[in-house]
């Protein structure tokens, strides 16, 4: 019996590498960036979340030689026109204060009543040597104060359609099931799964001799 596959997710933060390897489950193991050994600030220059995704991916595939994904993952409100959008991980500055960033937010929202937002994650695969893209999306509404502790980033003023409480008041387990990287990472174990059944591949051929 073999290994699992481990595919390199282009990120050091513990928070997204946990949620994705969660969603992966075990058919995949995840190796984050800190394990590959790479330390480095990976550019993210650009103004949509397709190309910083590819970027990213795309220097990890470069100057390590393994497939690899990453992701870039923005928040936009209607109202600000899909602002903080590419922004959001660095909308109240560069240091990507997480705290800071909902405070903004909520500033900038003060008196507005019409608070429809998304989340929308973008994955890019780089795998052996090809660009693959997958995105998800998940429509929801910005609340007025934070509530909840769980979660990471805007989670604790995102009520997703459908429900009555934020991201960080959900388990990981319901925020897995209905969250838009969960949506993203669907499509990309499909497409290896798709993959895998290519004679010699095998991604998630557990029981191959």
């Amino acid at each position: 019996m073999h290994a699992r596959q481990r595919l390199v997710f282009a990120s050091h933060n513990p928070h997204k590498i946990q949620e994705i390897s969660d969603i992966l489950g075990p058919q995949l193991a995840v190796t984050g960036l800190t394990e590959l050994g790479c330390f480095e600030e990976i550019p993210e220059p650009y103004d949509t979340l397709e190309e910083n995704a590819m970027a990213k991916a795309r220097y990890i595939y470069d100057t390590y030689q393994v497939d690899c994904f990453a992701d870039d993952t923005g928040l936009e409100v209607d109202a600000l026109g899909g602002q903080p959008g590419v922004r959001s991980a660095r909308y109240a500055g560069a240091e990507k204060n997480s705290q800071a960033n909902v405070s903004k937010l909520l500033t900038e929202l003060s008196g507005i009543s019409y608070r429809r937002a998304r989340f929308r994650t973008v994955i890019a695969l780089v795998m052996q040597g090809r660009v693959y893209l997958f995105e998800g999306i998940v429509k929801g509404v910005i609340s007025h104060v934070p509530t909840g502790e769980k979660g990471f980033g805007y989670d604790p003023v995102f009520i997703p359609d459908g429900y009555d409480k934020s991201f960080a008041e959900m388990d990981a387990e319901l925020k897995n099931k209905i969250s838009h990287r969960k949506m993203a990472i669907s499509k990309l174990v499909d497409f290896l799964k798709i993959f895998s059944s290519a004679p010699g591949e095998g991604l998630f051929d557990e029981n191959r001799e």
